[in-house]
């Protein structure tokens, strides 16, 4: 969906055709700098698809029909039919075929919903998997295309080569002893085809699609002439070839019977009989390897995808073109599986998996269309892999490693790209056998197909309002069907190759998560539609009325002024959630935001919000408001934070100070430093904008809301590390209100949170290895309060709650609270110095502090004294938090 620009008018002319293309294509141009990457401007990813750009010359027989065609007929056609009849029956065959169609049109159908739904790139299959499953999958995907390409290039080259040496060496059908035959010349053979590929391929994409396209003429009169032989000709003794070794030949070549259209040869023929495979040294062979090897011959459908980037117009050639060639091939291939079980005897297809040139009316165009189609098709998928290769080397997926791949490009055809794959493919040329790496061929394709379809049915099960393709067959059950399919057939056609290939990709998608550059493109991840859908109805779920106090945790916001001066009480806080919501506020004052017409400043901030987030490691989300007050901006945050019943229940205020800030950012001895935020992106503030009798009217606000308060002081002298932290032996907890001291202190919903949080905080790894320390103030406390001695003393009621609520901590009494309590009443400064003495000289080994925060009073007149009294109590302490608890957060049930 196109939205207009900022500031545009209305004032221009309609635009239609050809002109709205050139508008749109104008305006996205503009914002993209000349490497071609997207500046923050837009969201939406053109690409370059102009249908007039010179390096976009292929339609659709050409570009897609044509190689697709091409790359199912491969080696399946001429060379393994008899293999596949002959072992696996007529009715397994058709089974086999109807599953392997199955999964490529539905598969097809996945395809042709991303190629309709934007604009597709050069990369094929890669493009259209990594801008939607994001750069990780996309490129771990997109890598294993490529390997797949490249061993099915070099299987069918060894594949045209044993056609080869079938018809022309020492016993072949059309001309004996013109090839030598061994393994070494097989290897040169390969290698020569595999140069002559990478000439063609160097040529470039044009060359290439005049050469299918004649080919796909030759190979289509040469199943004409073999259509017509199956009619033509009788019965016929056909000689077993020489390679195959299982047979020997006593006399002279040993023959095996085709007998025409005959129901009982298809009788004979319908029902599975394994044999034994004499081009693979004898082995067994099974249901797994039969599909193994029909289903690599038709994996050809990507061959028109990744001819992307050299299409006319990829949105509608794709799917016309794979489509059709789909349901050509199929018909093509059901009717000579039918031909060949009414014909041919299983001795034969068994022995002879080229038995076509010893029944054709004409030999010779068994041979031209074997070795055209083979070769066609390793054709196909060299440049489909160099193309793919070219993709990620443009996305810098692996780093700078492939920068030649994108220097090598001349005239739009990827030079290097190309000699890279023709040099991989000649690699895997030295495995030999044709069968020995159809299975792995397979698989690799089987699962370059379940990621097309992953990719698919995420973006139907997210609702994505964009996800709108023009082609209207595909819905989410054909994305599963075809998911499921090929999760099944992968591991039915080899278990091994499976979790191996699967394995590699999980390995791939890890470390590309890690180090890949291309983590950070903005392509859009089908991970976050994902995941947005599924929080949003988890979100609906979770019901506020069914909260129990068993699973309470805190959800906390953090009002943050300066981030600079604040990054270990951020981090600390981090700690201190539980896994609940995390939440850091921030208020933009009216004045700061200045004339009503600029941008709203939070817009601006939030990404560098966000990447502090990450940089201190913390779990935690933003929220930034604009306000004429801290006070009103603190309200905001508050009612509008969260979502659902995920909204915070506690606040955490920084104390107000006149200390001076510490920039944890750019010091050099701290563990927070990261110059990348400079000054202006945040400023170092201090305190100074509020009065403290407007700090407390704010700590009234959060507990009219009724809402947990903290007030954190000294957090500066945090230092968060295993050294420091084992340099200190207690966190402490203080359960005395200290304003108004009371016998039932300990006991209440303050002092019962402040244990809670302390007990959370003790949990965490880092912290673990402090003692949790109850200061009791218990001296001289039963005169004080008239306490009668006859009844359990407050210590003990106190330890018993204690292990009723499963907190494990040591009660410390408190020696010289007598001489405080009496000061108390008398003169306020000097009583809350007494208390800070008292709380100080209990803090040589403490390394977190807790104490209970009294209700603000509801006296204005009062509000400077209230906050003097506590600025005083936590003066010079260590790091220190204020509490007061509002509910119940705490369970002795089960």
């Amino acid at each position: 969906m196109l939205a207009p620009e900022e500031g545009s008018t209305n004032n221009d002319a309609p635009l239609v055709g050809n002109n709205l293309i050139r508008k749109i294509s104008g305006i996205f141009n503009r914002n993209q700098d000349s490497s071609g990457s997207n500046n923050g401007m837009g969201y939406v990813e053109f690409g370059t698809f102009s249908e007039e750009s010179s390096t976009r010359t292929l339609g659709t027989f050409a570009g897609v029909f044509a190689p697709v065609t091409l790359s199912m007929f491969s080696a399946l056609i001429f060379l393994r039919m008899g293999y596949i009849v002959g072992n696996a029956g007529l009715l397994i065959t058709l089974t086999q075929f109807l599953i392997a169609y199955s999964i490529l049109v539905f598969t097809v159908m996945s395809v042709c919903a991303i190629s309709t739904n934007g604009a597709v790139e050069g990369g094929g299959a890669y493009f259209m998997i990594s801008r939607t499953l994001g750069p990780e999958f996309g490129g771990s995907i997109g890598t294993l295309f490529f390997l797949a390409n490249i061993v099915s290039s070099a299987l069918y080259i060894s594949g045209c080569v044993e056609g080869l040496v079938e018809n022309f060496g020492p016993s072949g059908y059309l001309l004996e002893g013109v090839l030598p035959d061994d393994r070494w010349y097989r290897f040169l053979y390969c290698s020569s085809l595999n140069v002559l590929n990478l000439l063609i391929c160097l040529i470039g994409a044009s060359m290439f699609a005049k050469t299918t396209v004649f080919i796909l003429v030759l190979v289509c009169g040469c199943l004409a002439i073999t259509f017509f032989s199956f009619f033509y000709e009788g019965f016929i003794e056909v000689p077993i070839p020489d390679s195959n070794t299982l047979i020997q030949n006593v006399t002279d070549h040993v023959r095996r019977n085709y007998t025409g259209l005959l129901g009982s040869t298809l009788s004979s023929n319908l029902y599975p009989h394994y044999g034994r495979d004499y081009t693979a040294k004898g082995e067994i062979v099974t249901f797994a390897s039969v599909f193994g090897v029909l289903f690599s011959g038709v994996t050809g459908i990507m061959a028109g995808a990744n001819m992307s980037g050299e299409l006319k117009s990829p949105g509608k050639s794709i799917p016309r073109g794979t489509l059709s060639a789909i349901g050509f091939t199929f018909v093509i291939y059901v009717s000579i599986s039918l031909l060949t079980a009414a014909t041919c005897t299983k001795e034969l297809l068994q022995n002879d998996y080229i038995y076509m040139s010893g029944i054709s009316a004409f030999p010779p165009s068994v041979a031209i269309g074997l070795l055209t189609a083979t070769w066609s098709a390793a054709l196909s998928n060299v440049i489909g892999a160099s193309r793919v290769m070219e993709a990620l080397a443009k996305d810098k997926v692996f780093g700078n490693i492939f920068n030649f791949i994108t220097k090598g490009t001349w005239k739009g055809n990827p030079v290097a790209a190309v000699l890279l794959s023709a040099l991989l493919v000649q690699f895997v040329l030295l495995i030999g056998s044709l069968n020995l790496i159809a299975q792995l061929n397979t698989v690799l394709f089987l699962l370059s197909y379940l990621a097309t379809n992953v990719a698919c049915l995420g973006l139907e099960v997210a609702g994505a309002p964009n996800f709108r393709p023009t082609f209207m067959y595909f819905t989410w059950h054909t994305a599963l069907f075809a998911l499921l399919g090929t999760l099944i057939m992968m591991f039915v056609t080899s278990a091994i190759y499976a979790a191996c290939s699967i394995l590699l990709c999980l390995i791939l998608v890890v470390g590309l998560h890690l180090f890949s550059p291309s983590k950070e493109a903005q392509w859009g991840s089908i991970s976050q539609a994902l995941i947005f859908h599924q929080v949003r109805k988890y979100l609906l779920l979770l019901d506020s009325r069914k909260d129990h106090v068993k699973f309470w945790r805190p959800q906390i916001l953090l009002l943050v002024n300066s981030p600079r001066s604040s990054c270990p009480l951020i981090d600390f806080v981090n700690d201190l959630k539980k896994g609940g919501l995390y939440v850091l506020g921030h208020v933009e004052t009216e004045e700061v935001v200045g004339d009503s017409n600029t941008q709203d400043p939070t817009l601006a901030q939030v990404p560098h919000w966000l990447n502090l987030i990450d940089h201190l490691k913390v779990k935690a989300f933003v929220e930034l408001t604009v306000a004429k007050s801290v006070r009103e901006g603190l309200l905001h945050l508050m009612r509008l934070s969260g979502m659902g019943a995920m909204k915070p229940n506690t606040v955490i205020l920084g104390f107000l100070d006149n200390e001076e800030p510490q920039d944890f950012l750019q010091s050099n001895d701290s563990v927070y430093q990261n110059h990348d935020f400079e000054n202006d992106v945040f400023p170092l503030k201090t305190q100074s904008v509020l009065e403290s009798s407007e700090y407390v009217r704010m700590m009234r606000e959060v507990l009219r809301m009724n809402k947990n308060l903290c007030l954190c002081r000294n957090f500066s002298k945090l230092r968060k590390d295993a050294r420091s932290v084992r340099s200190k032996t207690y966190i402490d907890v203080w359960p005395v209100n200290f304003l108004n001291p009371g016998e039932n202190d300990s006991f209440d919903t303050t002092s019962l949170f402040m244990m809670q949080l302390a007990c959370i905080v003790n949990m965490v790894p880092l912290w673990s290895k402090l003692k949790l320390r109850v200061c009791v103030c218990d001296e001289a406390r039963t005169s004080y309060f008239a306490f009668d001695s006859s009844t359990q003393s407050h210590g003990e009621k106190l330890e018993n709650l204690l292990k009723k609520l499963r907190i494990e901590a040591e009660l410390f009494p408190v020696n010289g609270w007598k001489n405080v309590i009496e000061s108390h009443g008398n003169e306020n400064e000097r009583y809350a110095k007494s208390v800070n003495t008292l709380i100080l000289q209990q803090t040589a080994e403490t390394a977190i502090t807790f104490i209970y925060l009294p209700a603000p009073p509801s006296d204005d007149a009062e509000l400077d004294g209230f906050y003097d009294s506590l600025e005083i109590f936590s003066k010079n302490l260590p790091p220190t938090i204020f509490v007061h608890g509002v509910k119940i957060v705490t369970s002795t049930t089960l």
